[in-house]
């Protein structure tokens, strides 16, 4: 499956938010200067065409859908960036993080409590 734009994933999180919606009912969501429907719709049908969105017909009408959750999404888009930065190594991945001190070694030993109470 193809990647998102971040146009696209800011749209799909109105479906994962809001659950199924019209390309109409999405204007609604977004500030002055709105953007203009046709440009939504194109990108709706963008995100059906790679596959996560469908559609219900009601009459000339559309009511679009997600086919991927978000928490698929954000798995398959992890798993794309440590494979793309780190090596395919969640190891890499995380030494990276503690070295960033994004994440102190106090918070790597909980999560590694935590991981080994939930197994």
């Amino acid at each position: 499956m193809k990647g998102l734009t971040a146009k696209e994933e800011e749209i799909m999180g109105f479906f994962w938010e809001k659950g199924p919606l019209f390309v109409k009912e999405m204007l609604a969501f977004y500030d002055e200067p709105k953007p203009h429907f046709n440009t939504l719709s194109t990108i709706v049908r963008g995100l059906e065409e790679k596959g996560y969105l469908t559609h219900k017909a009601y009459g000339n009408t559309y009511q679009y859908y997600a086919t991927v959750s978000r928490e698929d999404f954000s798995k398959r888009t992890l798993k794309g960036v440590i494979s793309k930065y780190f090596n395919n190594s969640y190891l890499n991945a995380v030494s990276s993080l503690v070295r960033e001190e994004d994440i102190s070694v106090d918070e790597l030993k909980e999560l590694i409590r935590e991981v080994e109470k939930d197994k």
